[in-house]
């Protein structure tokens, strides 16, 4: 197939880019608590559900599937949400500091061993699955109203993916979980989205960037998932981890080109059409 390409081409292609980019689709949360639906959300090719497997701790109301994801600063599109609150609160833009969803449910205990204090309001997603690989990967962001302002305290949201027992939801490098404290403005920054300003389409006052969850050497046979996440030291001020939709995989996942490179490569290749109609 030939690139035709002219300056309506080119002026059309920054448009859609730009519309991408500026978040032309808003975040969408529906709400469910059906352990079957989220947990089929998750399963991608290589990967299989074990039938009836799937169970749900939680109010209903604290997790479901999302969309808009990618024009709202997330990288991946679709996917599962899970959160210590109320799943819709997730949706932009951030106008509170402080969005808070109280479900007066307890904690989960291995979630407070991570964090280093009590737990509450914990939203469990379990399931078994088979790999062809023996290999399990899947990327997720994580987020919360905690940052900026409770970094470093003892309000230390956590969040955990246990394949088998073993978390596997870690800093990269690091044996480290993903908390509040664990990456932030400060720590691991590297990894860290500061969005209190509001400038992603996210109620979260920050997020991580995107990253990936990995479970290797697991072998053929049935593996057990345990997805959870809560507040600590108290049941204020929500939490919420997004994962990719369709996105457990056998393989690793590939880098998601950011918007900016598929802007350059789009108009790379159009001024290499023109080029070539000139000569």
């Amino acid at each position: 197939m030939r690139l035709k390409c002219t300056i309506a081409t080119l002026v059309g292609f920054f448009l859609i880019i730009f519309g991408f980019v500026g978040g032309a689709q808003a975040l969408v949360v529906n709400p469910t608590g059906d352990a079957e639906t989220l947990a089929s959300n998750l399963i991608g090719a290589g990967i299989t559900l074990v039938p009836g497997s799937a169970t749900y701790t939680g109010a209903a109301n604290a997790s479901g599937l999302f969309s808009g994801g990618a024009a709202s600063g997330l990288d991946f599109d679709k996917g599962v949400l899970l959160t210590s609150g109320d799943a819709v609160g997730a949706v932009g833009p951030n106008n509170a500091t402080n969005y808070s969803g109280d479900n007066g449910l307890p904690g989960y205990g291995p979630l407070s061993d991570l964090s280093g204090y009590t737990t509450y309001d914990a939203t469990i997603l379990s399931f078994k699955f088979e790999t062809v690989s023996g290999d399990l990967y899947f990327r997720y962001v994580f987020a919360s109203e905690e940052y900026n302002e409770w970094v470093g305290s003892q309000y230390n949201d956590v969040f955990a993916f246990f394949v088998d027992g073993v978390n596997v939801a870690l800093v990269p490098g690091t044996n480290d979980p993903v908390t509040i404290n664990t990456i932030n403005n400060g720590a691991n920054s590297g990894y860290y989205i500061d969005n209190e300003s509001g400038t992603y389409n996210i109620q979260y006052d920050g997020f991580t960037t995107n990253l990936v969850a990995k479970a290797l050497g697991l072998g053929t046979g049935q593996h057990e998932i345990v997805l959870a996440i809560a507040d600590a030291s108290d049941s204020d001020l929500d939490s919420g981890v997004f994962i990719q939709g369709s996105g457990f995989s056998p393989e690793p996942p590939q880098p998601i080109p950011a918007p900016a490179t598929l802007l350059l490569l789009g108009t790379g290749l159009c001024l290499m059409g023109l080029r070539r109609r000139l000569h």
